[in-house]
């Protein structure tokens, strides 16, 4: 039997075992405490405290630190960086297998935080129930069954009797679901490897590329005034209704991303870059006319569109242009120009798919039975700090990226298997084993 067989006999042997460690991750409710009204206690610590005992039981050299958003000023105007955010009791976990051996070194990445659970669940959120063959769960998708399988694909070597030709560092990290500050600092620290796999969810697809995300909020100025009366002209001190204002500035967004579907596409992707409006809030009574109109949007934008310090800038300013060009055409905009407030610039990053490491890894997924199919995510991952320094990184986990954040979030335990055996046979091929 050969070193690729004894590691994936471990692993259907373990099956059991794999997902019972995915439960006990489940069942720490480490929700990012940015989604509590009040601010208290997170568990995030805890979780890492437990991944740490049992890489250490594996052998691992470890390292936990809590990150400090003053040692990431150089990073102001950059993806991630948020200044005074609070760390205290969220440290971050670094893993290291192989120290000093000569292979090729391998980083397997995640998050550890989740979103708070809410509601119309029909299962215990925190507990991991196994139902006709989906472990559900929040975090099970959004990545709490991506970190499992990468920490146990490393144990399925390590317990089959290998040992590393080449490192493997495992990395988890806090806060990406409030905007990355942990994979930054993460970064920051020091960490690098010759390869990356971002274990975020993907159905089991190669993933190297990931879109730029981009919150805005447009405030638009009406004039109020009693609705069931007869208005002057708006020069002479009549209502202007916001509302229909903001309806102007959408039917410019509606000819702005039929545009977009044609220019800010990639072969990779599915759909092309958009401009959504995900809320409008307007008026303060049935009565009168809006006096202000506030549209929140959401726009997607490519890698190759970031700008000088690798986020949105390039995309930011179209958007601002193009919102002033159609004021500028409605009389009482072009006076009052309505502003944009950006809330969050989410990055993105690309590997190249000839690069070898992709090909190793589409390799290692056709050789379980899978097909090996590349597609981009449509979201943001935290793999754009990785690429910005030089680390090859795909995107790779279990579970549909579609069910995340959602109620009865589940993932099919049959995947979870799978993504241990990909990343097993991906440490074998690009670090290199040999028996102990």
């Amino acid at each position: 039997m050969n070193q690729e067989q004894q590691v994936m006999e471990w692993i259907e042997d373990h099956q059991e075992e794999i997902l019972e460690f995915l439960q006990q991750l489940i069942q720490i409710p480490s929700v990012n405490p940015w989604f509590f009204d009040e601010p208290g206690p997170s568990r995030e610590k805890e979780v890492q405290e437990f991944i740490s005992r049992k890489l250490e039981s594996l052998g691992a050299e470890t390292e936990m630190w809590e990150p400090n958003a003053d040692d990431l000023k150089q990073y102001e105007g950059m993806a991630g960086y948020y200044p005074g955010r609070d760390f205290t009791g969220r440290p971050n976990l670094a893993a290291t297998f192989g120290k000093g051996t000569p292979g090729k070194s391998l980083l397997l990445f995640g998050h550890i935080d989740v979103v708070m659970a809410g509601s119309k669940w029909t299962v215990d959120p925190f507990e991991g129930t196994i139902i006709d063959g989906n472990m559900y769960g929040r975090g099970t998708v959004d990545m709490k069954g991506g970190v499992a399988a990468m920490i146990m694909a490393v144990e399925a070597v390590l317990r089959s009797g290998l040992k590393l030709k080449g490192p493997v560092v495992v990395g988890t990290v806090v806060d990406e679901e409030a905007g990355g500050m942990g994979a930054l600092d993460f970064i920051h620290h020091g960490y690098r490897a010759d390869a990356c796999i971002l274990t975020e969810p993907t159905s089991l697809t190669i993933a190297p590329l990931c879109r730029g995300i981009l919150w805005g909020k447009i405030r638009i100025q009406g004039r109020s005034g009693h609705i069931e009366m007869p208005q002057a002209d708006w020069k002479d001190g009549g209502a202007v209704d916001a509302i229909k204002k903001a309806r102007y500035i959408l039917d410019a967004f509606d000819r702005l991303n039929e545009e977009w579907a044609v220019s800010k596409t990639h072969p990779y992707l599915s759909i092309p870059c958009q401009v959504h409006v995900a809320q409008l809030n307007a008026g303060e009574y049935p009565t009168s006319f809006a006096n202000e109109a506030e549209i929140v949007f959401n726009a997607q934008y490519l890698p190759s569109e970031r700008d000088e310090k690798l986020v949105g800038g390039n995309v930011k300013k179209e958007l601002t242009d193009f919102l002033r060009q159609a004021a500028l055409q409605d009389p009482w905009l072009s006076e009052h120009l309505p502003e944009i407030e950006w809330m969050v610039d989410a990055d993105c990053a690309e590997t190249d798919v000839a690069h070898p490491f992709v090909q190793t890894c589409v390799q290692s997924l056709q050789a379980i039975g899978e097909t090996g199919t590349i597609e981009g995510l449509g979201f943001h991952t935290d793999m754009g700090w990785p690429v910005n320094v030089g680390i090859p990184t795909i995107n790779f986990g279990p579970g549909d990226p579609s069910l995340a954040h959602h109620s009865d979030e589940f993932t099919p335990v049959h995947e979870v298997i799978q993504a241990v055996k990909m990343m097993a046979k991906t440490i074998i091929d690009w670090c290199g084993t040999e028996k102990a």
